[in-house]
């Protein structure tokens, strides 16, 4: 995916169109229709839209949910393989020590930090958002999905 301005901690976080400002805006709209219109005639058809509603939003969330979820494991094992590449062999054993979140954030980091901050993130049980704030060598991600 192509982009203009390089990738950094402050504007690494990406947005889907599509999703974020056409989908949950709809539904939620749609959700407070519903709700209206089970407060001015309740019964059970108006009542059935609420739950239909609430059942495409569940599902919308659901497969979001889903596809960042395969996406950390695809980079949890891209990471563990990089970092065996750049770690050396006696440091290894301590690849499967770090959580997903660090390895997850670890993708930013340069290959030139990588295994620094790995260590760091080890020793001082780094978050998620510590690592990415102390990447000096943004390595982007523009495939997020």
């Amino acid at each position: 995916m192509a982009t203009t301005s390089p990738q950094n901690y402050s504007n690494h976080v990406r947005r889907d169109p599509p999703f974020h400002f056409f989908i949950l805006p709809v539904l939620a709209v749609a959700f407070g229709l519903s709700v209206q219109a089970f407060v001015r005639n309740p019964g059970l058809a108006s009542f059935w839209g609420i739950l239909f509603v609430v059942a495409v939003l569940i599902l919308a969330l659901k497969s979001r949910m889903y596809a960042n979820k395969v996406q950390d494991r695809v980079i949890r094992l891209e990471e563990r393989l990089r970092l065996a590449r750049l770690m050396p062999e006696s440091q290894r054993a301590q690849i499967p020590k770090l959580t997903e979140d660090q390895l997850i954030a670890l993708r930013f980091a340069s290959d030139e930090e990588a295994f620094a901050l790995a260590e760091r993130a080890l020793s001082q049980n780094l978050s998620r958002e510590d690592i990415k704030k102390t990447i000096k060598n943004w390595r982007p991600d523009y495939w997020r999905v």
